[in-house]
């Protein structure tokens, strides 16, 4: 399976320390986690949820991740309370990431994309016994189109 992930080139790997350090709408400062989208498109998306429109960044890079097909399991939409794509995020969601973090059954967990509808993001456990099977098989200079932020 190949996953994307769009970050400033100085973090580009697969440790998780940004998350760890701020937090996400999947986990809680102090724990490391990796997001990767399903598609290219939406890491733009997902990245562009996180700038400024007055600054357009020119350091930052794409990789494609690769991962066994068989590594992931999937979050019940059902079970996620109303507007839990909203911000600022619910805490609850930060507690369903960190159980899956410290159960550390699954290496990764796919998750609905607050953004877009039906489309889908990762969430990749640094800690799992299984992330050597996890590598960036590409990294490449990415430069956002100056309209998506005008």
């Amino acid at each position: 399976m190949l996953l994307y992930r769009i970050v400033k080139t100085a973090y580009a790997d697969l440790s998780g320390n940004g998350a760890r350090l701020y937090g996400g709408r999947w986990n809680s400062e102090g724990k490391p986690m990796v997001y990767l989208a399903s598609s290219r498109s939406l890491a733009v998306l997902e990245a562009l949820a996180h700038l400024s429109p007055t600054n357009i960044p020119d350091d930052y890079c794409m990789l494609i991740v690769e991962s066994p097909d068989d590594a992931s399991i999937t979050l019940d939409t059902k079970t996620l309370p109303e507007h839990w794509n909203e911000y600022p995020e619910q805490n609850i969601l930060k507690q369903i990431g960190n159980r899956f973090l410290l159960d550390k059954q699954h290496l990764l967990l796919r998750v609905p994309s607050a953004i877009v509808n039906e489309e889908y993001n990762y969430l990749l456990n640094p800690l799992h016994a299984d992330m050597e099977k996890v590598k960036i098989i590409s990294k490449q200079p990415f430069k956002f189109d100056a309209r998506l932020l005008a």
